[in-house]
């Protein structure tokens, strides 16, 4: 679906926006695990090589889910693993592989907005508006996938795929969902 040179040509994009966005200025990459782990570092990278860029890019991560080992959420979204840094006046940037209904956005939002950042934004490798439930939209977007269950560079099913390089529609007699 997307190959590795589209994905890196999204991360520059992606690198190119938050560096116009924050140059001169301290920001927290806040990558959200486990899909967006490559995302994360290949971002932090290519914001690094950008000058003007931010004066100092800090990175963490937390985890969430709403998934589980399931093709499609649950609608729950569950936080496993909390932030090590505080955000308060803080710019921050939640990193993310993928937007899909967004429900884990709008939970993210809502949290992190309650502990006071300076400002905060959100940045998705992926963008599928097709199954959104909630009102949200990332600040950044690097591509819009069509509406498939995906896998690759971070997207998993059943904890299986993150590792490709690449991104690809899951074969449908690999996994079946009741209806």
């Amino acid at each position: 679906m997307f190959s590795e040179a589209e994905i890196a040509a999204a991360i520059r994009s992606l690198a190119e926006q938050i560096a116009r966005d924050h140059a001169g200025e301290d920001v927290l990459l806040l990558g959200i695990l486990k899909g967006a782990v490559h995302v994360l570092s290949d971002l932090a990278r290519e914001l690094d090589q950008i000058q003007p860029g931010p004066s100092r890019l800090y990175l963490d991560v937390m985890a969430v889910s709403s998934y589980g080992n399931a093709s499609r959420s649950s609608g729950e979204v569950r936080l496993i693993q909390d932030t090590t840094h505080a955000i308060e006046g803080r710019r921050v940037v939640i990193v993310e592989d993928i937007i899909d209904n967004g429900l884990t956005l709008s939970y993210l939002n809502a949290l992190l907005s309650a502990r006071k950042p300076l400002s905060l934004r959100s940045a998705v490798l992926l963008d599928k508006p097709y199954r959104r439930i909630a009102n949200v939209k990332a600040d950044y977007v690097g591509l819009t996938c069509p509406d498939e269950f995906i896998v690759g560079y971070g997207l998993d099913y059943q904890e299986r795929y993150r590792t490709l390089p690449y991104i690809a529609k899951l074969r449908p007699d690999i996994f079946s969902d009741p209806d």
